[in-house]
Order: structure tokens, then sequence, then C-alpha cells
């Protein structure tokens, strides 16, 4: 914007526009900015979850009877003893917020694939079917 900016007085807004490929409208919505929205805090919903009832479920979670358990197996094993204590999506999002949910797998990275290259210092020293790959 600071280069259109600097070519409109001596060639005009439209040609200086069209030659550093910006549209006028993005031209003219950057020299006149709106207010500044301010963020609004999004609201508690109504039926969340206290924050001692959080810990309640934490604690449930690290339990030694539920400590190698995911939190579908502990929702479902609670649920037949009666006890309801949130969904396990919210049980999820409690473990998240403590850091405690990431992939169990071990996650591979491949390594880098370097493509081999053919260097004939002489003849008859490497044979290609394809002589584009000598360099």
């Amino acid at each position: 914007m600071a280069e259109v900016r600097e070519l409109a007085p001596q060639v005009g807004v439209m040609a200086s526009c069209n030659g550093l490929g910006v549209a006028r409208s993005t031209f003219y919505r950057d020299m006149r900015p709106g207010p500044p929205r301010p963020k609004k805090p999004r609201p508690s919903p109504a039926r969340a979850l206290s924050i001692q009832e959080r810990l309640n479920v934490l604690d449930a979670l690290h339990s030694e009877r539920f400590i190698d358990l995911a939190p579908a197996e502990v929702y479902y094993t609670l649920l037949g003893e009666g006890a309801y204590h949130c969904s396990i999506r919210t049980m999820y999002r409690i473990l998240e917020v403590h850091d405690e949910v990431r992939e169990r797998r071990n996650q591979l990275s491949h390594p880098h694939y370097q493509k081999p290259e053919l260097l004939a210092t002489g003849p008859n020293q490497v044979w290609s079917w394809d002589i584009t790959r000598l360099l």
C-alpha cells in the first residue's frame, strides 16, 4: 500500500493500483480504516460446570482406577455405576485445559529423500537409460 500511496500523486490512483496489482477498493479501504472493534469476552454458558465440578471430573480421571483409560471408557464405567459427571467431550475439554491430551502414538517424521545424482567423470563409468539425469 505504501508504494501505491507514493505513486498515486504522480500517475493517479487507478494507474498505480493497476500497475501494482492492487484493487482500488483495497487502497481506499486502507486509507480510511474503521474504528477498531473491541473483542467482547465470550459469556460463560448457563449450564457450564463450576470450578469445583471440573475439579471433581479431573480427580475422577486421575484416580488410580481410571488413570490409564480413555475418557469414553471412564464415562461409560461411571454411567454404569449410576454416576454422571459430564459428557465425554467435556472430559476432553477439561483435560485439554490442563495439557493432558496429546497423540499417544509416536509420530514419525520421514527423513528428507535426496534424489540420487549420477556423475560421470569419464566414459563407461555410469550407465543409465535416461541420459537427462547425468550431470
